[in-house]
């Protein structure tokens, strides 16, 4: 069990918080956060020692803020725990045909599958219910795990290693003031924090700065995923179909595709990636999915079903170029907080769950030893990756993202090029812009016309924020924060149209009328689903995104 608080432990941090000690803490219960407390717990019993390790997980149960296409590579899993068949793994419905299409407004084209877009073996899969079970299994082996607790601040000690966090504050209303429900956060501290926050995570946006984990690399470069699970006909219905599409509703200056697989029982999961690197400022990632549905090839299975659930989330796309430095004093950053996504696989859960594990060996071993001290910088985990399945993984895919900067068509002979051997040619392709300097003038860009949804195959952004079932308590501060309250109305309105409007998939961002008929920049906070876009995409990079209180957020399921 963690050690009771004493008065020395709350001289560390603030004095009126409870504090908790643990070898490790994880920051984040996806599946790089799972997988390597487990891995912890594994080598620990094999061992017959004791490791305290606990999870925080800001959603308000593992899961309920995970979303994913997903179709799942087993490769991890199965090292991680092979019998996990017998164990009741939710992996059901396997993949038994791929199909590759171009799609224009009217017709699809079968294109060859890409290699790496092969799915044989692998299974179509919700990964917030793989990620319960995940915890439970993690719980078994005596993992603690706190979900709706945000870790809301890192915690340094005096020679500026990281010591651990703290979670939020509760009980503080919209002005700032403690109300009569208010309780402190509670400090964590461990001998190794381990951040799996996801995509672009909040805390690690901190600590790349302090320590300056991204000096030599390439900018991080994103994507938007935008998905929905129908209900559809039986006789629609191809269990363990996969389809992928590029081309139409985008034009080829802008990266992105689609996917359908179809899964359980007569279910469809549906979705569209735009990578945020994309230039015109009137476009809006939402319209463009919505659009997608209308394509006839795609209507055709959706007609007569219902849809189920809504949700968005970021994908990190910069590949091995752009991942950061993944140690520092006190700890390390795994999964999509890093950036292990393999995008032309389009897979990032058995890459993530590697790196988790990966993370857990190396600080086992330095536990073992009984020398680490919580100032310590395990550099053998970057050793480690370096020699494992996933380096070569992620090597062998590293210049077909990027190849995409010349356009669809070049990109794609680029991507065949890279697919058939042009792989192993020494170069290395860059990233040279961040996402939020790509967008051009709105004087010098095309208005978007987008259609009104019908309400039968596409929808407005309102009535699907409803269906994430998120949630928000009302009376909080807000935890999307500007750093200049001006700069939407007096920049980014005129330069850019304000492009908040439309690049949020949850409706969070409005220019509306104010009083004096001038135009106001309001903020709809309880609408986020944490999928983090404008904290990456706003061009002046004024928007913060933070962790709200308690477990508020989306509560996806199914997803």
């Amino acid at each position: 069990m963690p050690s009771a608080p004493d008065e020395t432990q709350q001289d560390a941090g603030r004095n009126d918080r409870d504090v908790m000690e643990y070898d490790v803490v994880i920051i984040g219960g996806g599946p790089s956060g799972l997988s390597c407390a487990i891995k912890l717990k594994q080598l620990a019993a094999a061992q017959d020692k004791d490791v305290e390790v606990c999870i925080l997980e800001k959603g308000s149960e593992i899961g309920a803020h995970l979303l994913s296409g997903a179709v799942f590579e087993t490769r991890s899993l199965d090292e991680l725990i092979p019998d996990w068949k017998d164990k009741g793994a939710p992996l059901e419905t396997q993949v038994t045909k791929d199909t590759f299409q171009f799609l224009t407004n009217k017709k699809s084209y079968t294109l060859p599958t890409p290699p790496q877009m092969k799915n044989h073996g692998n299974y179509i899969i919700s990964l917030g219910n793989l990620a319960k079970w995940m915890g439970e299994q993690a719980e078994e082996l005596g993992v603690e795990i706190y979900p709706g607790f945000a870790a809301a601040e890192i915690i340094y000690d005096a020679d500026g290693s990281v010591k651990g966090v703290a979670t939020g504050d509760m009980g503080i209303d919209k002005d700032g003031q403690k109300t009569a429900q208010f309780e402190p956060g509670m400090e964590i501290h461990a001998r190794q924090v381990v951040f799996a926050e996801g995509c672009h995570g909040s805390l690690t946006k901190e600590l790349i700065a302090k320590f300056n984990l991204r000096d030599g690399k390439c900018p991080q470069t994103y994507g938007l995923g935008i998905k929905e699970v129908w209900e559809i006909p039986a006789d629609k219905h191809q269990s363990g179909l996969v389809t992928h599409t590029i081309g139409w509703p985008l034009d080829t200056e802008t990266y992105g595709g689609s996917w359908m697989y179809h899964f359980g029982e007569n279910l469809v999961s549906v979705g569209f990636v735009i990578g945020l690197d994309y230039k015109n400022p009137y476009l809006s990632p939402f319209e463009e999915m919505q659009r997608f549905k209308t394509h006839p090839s795609i209507r055709t299975v959706l007609e007569g079903g219902k849809r189920l659930s809504y949700g968005a989330r970021t994908i990190v796309e910069g590949g091995l170029q752009s991942l950061p430095k993944l140690t520092f004093p006190g700890g390390m950053l795994i999964g999509d907080t890093a950036g292990f996504l393999n995008v032309p696989k389009i897979k990032g859960n058995h890459t993530a769950m590697k790196s988790g594990m990966l993370a857990a060996e190396t600080i086992f071993d330095a536990l073992s030893n009984d020398s680490l001290k919580t100032s310590d910088e395990l550099t053998s985990y970057e050793t480690s990756f370096k020699s494992s399945w996933l380096y070569k993984e992620l090597y062998r895919e590293r210049n077909i993202r990027p190849g995409f900067h010349m356009g669809l068509w070049g990109g794609l002979i680029h991507a065949a090029f890279q697919a058939y051997g042009g792989w192993m040619l020494p170069y290395t392709l860059k990233h040279k812009s961040p996402d939020h300097a790509t967008l051009r003038a709105a004087k010098d860009s095309k208005k978007i016309d987008y259609p009104k949804p019908d309400n039968i195959i596409t929808f407005d952004r309102t009535s699907s924020v409803y269906i994430s079932n998120t949630h928000h308590e009302e009376n909080q501060p807000v935890h999307l924060r500007l750093s200049d309250e001006s700069i939407p109305v007096s920049k980014n309105l005129p330069e850019y149209a304000e492009p908040a409007q439309r690049y949020c998939p949850a409706a969070v961002y409005e220019v509306i009328e104010g009083d004096n008929g001038n135009p106001v920049f309001q903020i709809n906070a309880q609408n986020c689903v944490h999928c983090k876009t404008c904290d990456i995409k706003d061009p002046a990079q004024n928007i913060n995104w933070s962790v709200p209180q308690g477990g508020g957020g989306p509560n996806y399921s199914g997803m």
